[in-house]
């Protein structure tokens, strides 16, 4: 890629370059900011075989099947390599067409791939042929010397699980138990569900310990609310335990207060009382 980015002037393969860094960073944890990467890059260089590669995989990441499958073609065109094949025909597994797929899987050109190019056809094909409903041919598909190895490589994890998940689907259960198991001792990185799939077929449920843990800090937030609901409440007594009625015993017009009225201002009434008696004075 380095190379081809080379022909473009300096700045432009600078800027070029930025844009499918961020592709290549961005496709698996966020593929649609990939894509629009990607469209930045194919604005910029429509000429560079890498880019239309990128933009074919981000395109792909986002399940644009036909988008993916023009940029696929014309990276192909660019450079006369086979190796994007399996990736072409799994785009046509995309758009509905499982039959271009396996038509794809019996062309010259997947004798030209590599090995690893050579199992993800084969995962390819076997994909198809679940497509259209023939799981025995998937399986059958799938069965292979790459399958029987006990060499683990990079495919292994991938085809002992696409093996397990066919088996699965055809109702051999313990077979699927079986693959399912031996998928796990490949997949170091942890990149299939094998477990989880291993557990669902044992009947073992997981328990997130993170959502529990998250649902006991909620319990005691709760807690924690009544308490001060209740503190509220006791404070709330004491300052009306606390009001105090000031007034004079020996004063005539006094009337005591309704105590259906909760809201009087004493210091109001205070403040009339005194008024009265000064009127009284002045009058006298």
């Amino acid at each position: 890629m380095r190379q081809e980015l080379l022909s473009l002037p300096k700045g432009l393969a600078e800027e070029v370059s930025r844009n499918l860094v961020m592709v290549a960073r961005l496709i698996d944890e966020d593929p649609e900011q990939a894509y629009a990467y990607s469209r930045i890059a194919l604005r910029l260089a429509s000429r560079v075989a890498a880019v239309r590669e990128a933009a074919g995989f981000a395109a792909y990441a986002t399940q644009k099947y036909s988008e993916a499958l023009a940029e696929f073609r014309a990276a192909k065109r660019m450079t006369g390599s086979v190796e994007l094949w399996p990736v072409m025909a799994d785009c046509e597994r995309g758009l509905g067409r499982p039959e271009r797929a396996l038509a794809m899987a019996g062309e010259p050109e997947v004798q030209k791939l590599d090995k690893a190019g050579q199992v993800e056809m084969r995962l390819v094909a076997a994909g198809a042929r679940r497509d259209m409903g023939e799981l025995d041919a998937a399986i059958v598909t799938l069965q292979s010397p790459e399958l029987a190895s006990n060499t683990v490589q990079p495919w292994t994890a991938r085809l002992r699980y696409a093996y397990a998940d066919a088996l699965l689907a055809a109702g051999r259960e313990d077979e699927a138990r079986e693959w399912f198991a031996k998928t796990l001792e490949a997949d170091k990185d942890g990149a299939t569900d094998a477990s989880d799939r291993l557990a669902e077929i044992d009947g073992v449920e997981f328990v997130d310990a993170a959502a529990l843990e998250e649902d006991a800090d909620l319990e005691d937030l709760g807690d924690e609310d009544d308490e001060d609901e209740d503190e509220a409440e006791v404070a709330a007594a004491e300052r009306a335990a606390d009001q105090t009625e000031y007034y004079d015993e020996d004063d005539e017009e006094y009337e005591p207060a309704d105590d259906s009225v909760a809201d009087v201002d004493l210091t109001d009434e205070i403040v009339v009382l005194a008024d009265d008696e000064r009127e009284a004075r002045d009058k006298g």
